[in-house]
């Protein structure tokens, strides 16, 4: 299936591992030119050669904060300038601390905010402008099955993603009109390094091990397996392609069945 993304312009943030960098490497398989952003100069570069290296593909990339929103504005600025337009924005960052209420702090909850809700602010802001002049856009933001199904420990995430739901609906039903479309992603269970993270939180509260926290995860999913950053990718692909041209304001879980709702 041609999925009409052949020499468009990617954006991914936070694509130097984990789900971002399948993202990043799925876009390039598919022949888009990609962006891709990093806190770490050095995992992003490595990241970038390893797209290059394997898929031909044109990759641009840049260390920096997705909380400073200047910088976010020089990046996609910097996009523009190379590219010559913006297509795609991936909105991505790694998730806040493992933790249940009674022990977050004030100063983690203005973090949280800044990184896992007003990042996709600084970026629509900027692409969307690009986006409108050519008539053609997808804002794709990645938050957590945690926005349907709150996932124990992680109550800032869960929080704090739920506003991004609202925000993509929000921004859907505004730009719609100038062909963007604007969804959200919602992985569940996923080999990652943050999965890690959050079995070693879990196992410390639990008494359980490690290996024990995965297979209960793997047990709780329709499928009986955590996912793989490689089938989360290839929803986010589809998302931006012209095979979902009447898809936006959604949240597409790929979570293998774990959320139990019906809505």
């Amino acid at each position: 299936m041609d999925l009409g993304l052949k020499d468009r312009v990617a954006i991914v943030a936070a694509s130097s591992h984990g789900l971002g960098q399948a993202a990043a490497r799925a876009f390039a398989a598919e022949g888009c030119k990609v962006a891709m952003c990093s806190r770490n100069l050095k995992a992003v570069e490595a990241a970038a050669e390893e797209i290059r290296t394997n898929h031909g593909a044109d990759v641009y990339y840049e260390a920096f904060d997705v909380t400073d929103a200047s910088a976010v504005q020089r990046f996609v600025e910097n996009v523009a300038k190379r590219f010559g337009r913006i297509d795609i924005c991936v909105t991505n960052a790694g998730g806040p601390p493992a933790k249940g209420f009674m022990a977050t702090t004030v100063e983690e909850w203005k973090r949280s905010a800044e990184l896992n809700f007003l990042s996709v602010v600084y970026f629509a802001h900027q692409v969307i402008p690009h986006m409108q002049r050519n008539h053609w856009g997808r804002i794709i933001t990645i938050t957590s099955v945690a926005v349907k199904q709150p996932v124990p420990d992680l109550v800032l995430s869960n929080s704090v993603r739920s506003a991004v739901v609202g925000l993509v609906k929000s921004l859907a039903n505004e730009f719609g009109k100038d062909g963007i479309l604007v969804n959200n992603v919602g992985p569940g269970y996923t080999a990652t390094d943050r999965l890690k993270e959050l079995a070693a939180a879990r196992s410390k509260v639990t008494g359980k091990s490690e290996q024990e926290m995965f297979e209960g995860w793997a047990a709780d999913t329709a499928v009986k397996r955590v996912g793989q950053p490689e089938e989360f990718a290839n929803a986010v692909v589809w998302l931006a392609s012209e095979r979902a041209s009447y898809v936006t304001g959604q949240t597409l879980l790929v979570d293998g069945g774990t959320y139990k709702g019906t809505s």
